[in-house]
């Protein structure tokens, strides 16, 4: 009897001897995250409306509210006002510049009439010249030409002077009218300045989704008053996940980014899922061994933190215990 109970003690010792040596299910451990983001108001004003609802699946781009932009549609009415009456002082200086431009070729036509009166008068003065030198007709015709030539020659000149002063006033005032112009188009590109602006704070009063995702909280009410950087709600993208686990410098040298391994969610009462996943990040620097992290080498007081990406299939939750086999 007593050496059967001997036996027994020496085959306990070895079992127990064998499970000390067995391999451990898992080479380290962490807790579940995904890309959490906290969307925050870019405008300030009356929140018109806001279709948000916790555990709430939206898409990417999906507009789920309206901050009042009532004032800004306003600003945006007036300055087209602007533009437009700067517009209309525009086209009066350019109707003005092409009459001063008119009245001038209106000048230069009178003037070639007058020298086609000159060239024809001068022609008819030397038949008639002809003429009263055979004793055809009275000298005095002759001199009626000559004196119809001084006065046409007199008008000429008169034109010319027109001409010149207008060309010195059409100058003047080309300058007067330009500057006038470039004064308008910098009024008109400063208000496009404006009204670009203005467009863009009305779009950011739309509040969209910046990526598809699940909405863990909501921070406000349809009807509240927010300015801008006010938080509206945080989203986070649980459709690919991340478990983040610590590992000691003797495992470094087995991993490495890119690597496939197993990630169990380990629901508890020896209860797990097994997903595939993907070691997507390792840090370059060591920190002390988290008290809620075991380790293989439970001695090892440096860590680091490494990060495996995984697809989830609805079943993993932020904050969930999970185990990593690499």
């Amino acid at each position: 009897m007593k050496k059967l109970t001997i036996m027994a003690s020496v085959a306990l010792m070895v079992m127990a001897a064998a499970c000390g040596k067995k391999e451990k299910a898992f080479d380290a451990t962490g807790t579940f995250e995904a890309t959490e983001v906290t969307i925050s108001a870019k405008a300030t004003g009356e929140l018109k409306s806001f279709d948000v609802t916790e555990g709430q699946t939206i898409e990417e781009s999906t507009q789920v509210g309206r901050i009042d932009t009532y004032q800004l549609v306003l600003k945006k009415q007036q300055l087209e006002t602007q533009r437009g009456q700067l517009a209309a002082s525009k086209r009066q200086l350019s109707s003005n510049r092409s009459a001063a431009s008119s009245q001038q070729l209106d000048l230069n036509k009178q003037l070639s009439s007058i020298q086609q009166q000159i060239t024809n008068a001068q022609r008819e003065r030397q038949r008639y010249a002809e003429l009263v030198k055979d004793g055809a007709v009275p000298r005095k015709q002759l001199d009626d030409i000559d004196n119809q030539i001084k006065v046409l020659n007199r008008q000429l000149e008169a034109t010319r002077d027109q001409i010149r002063s207008a060309n010195a006033a059409l100058a003047e005032q080309g300058k007067g009218i330009g500057a006038q112009m470039d004064g308008i188009d910098s009024q008109v590109a400063g208000i496009d300045a404006q009204q670009r602006q203005l467009d863009d704070q009305i779009a950011n009063a739309d509040i969209v989704a910046p990526f598809q995702g699940t909405v863990l909280e909501k921070y406000v009410e349809q009807g509240e008053f927010v300015s801008t950087g006010k938080p509206l709600f945080k989203m986070a993208d649980v459709d690919n996940m991340f478990i983040r686990a610590y590992v000691t410098s003797a495992q470094l040298q087995g991993i490495k980014v890119g690597q496939q391994c197993k990630v169990f969610a380990d629901y508890g009462d020896g209860k797990k899922k097994e997903y595939s996943g993907t070691i997507t990040w390792i840090s370059n620097r060591s920190e002390f061994t988290p008290k809620t992290i075991l380790t293989d080498d439970e001695r090892a007081d440096l860590v680091y933190a490494v990060k495996i990406a995984i697809k989830n299939d609805g079943y993993v939750k932020i904050g969930m215990y999970g185990e990593v086999k690499f």
